[in-house]
């Protein structure tokens, strides 16, 4: 394997669930044995969860299953690294790891000092229970506790759409996401 002067993005397959463990087992024989390697991430993301009219925040790991490293790719790291427990592989050809390519990094901006990656806005991003055509209870607001069916979710808005049935017509009203919580 040639020498590479420049510290490049590598991916890293480990087993899943092990993202966390293996990163921290790189930073550690990195820092044992003096190895060229200068960043570990496990991109992560912010994500509003609601379920059953509850609000939660979480963080979610936005490739599962994978660890990225900046490094600069010599014989001694690649079989130092190949050697922890819980990785399984380098991305690359089947004969070498093949570094991101410059786009690659931009489009996922590792290039940032925040182990997690930033979202569109900074934002967390909210995700529901609910699904289209499916009854909810609104939670929220002047029409609190009217029963509707869901007809549109939009994630880039951050709201929805519900069919509620009031004084004998159908009318669509928009709320927030966390507005209304699935009918039990």
């Amino acid at each position: 394997m040639e020498m590479k002067e420049e510290a490049l993005y590598y991916v890293l397959q480990t087993h899943p669930g092990r993202e966390n463990k293996v990163a921290s087992d790189i930073r550690k024989v990195a820092g044992g044995r003096d190895l060229p390697v200068f960043d570990v991430q496990v991109p992560t993301e912010k994500v509003i969860e609601i379920r059953n009219g509850k609000r939660r925040e979480i963080t979610r790991k936005i490739y599962p299953g994978y660890v990225i490293v900046k490094m600069i790719l010599t014989d001694n790291a690649w079989y130092s690294l190949r050697g922890i427990r819980g990785l399984v592989c380098f991305a690359g050809d089947g004969v070498k790891p093949l570094p991101l390519t410059r786009e690659e990094v931009d489009k996922l901006g590792l290039d940032s000092s925040e182990e997690e990656l930033p979202s569109a806005e900074n934002k967390p991003r909210i995700e529901v229970s609910y699904k289209l055509d499916e009854a909810v209870q609104i939670i929220d607001g002047p029409l609190d506790g009217y029963v509707g069916t869901v007809c549109d979710i939009n994630y880039e808005k951050g709201c929805l759409k519900v069919n509620v049935s009031m004084f004998g017509r159908e009318t669509q009203i928009e709320l927030p996401l966390d507005g209304v919580m699935a009918f039990v």
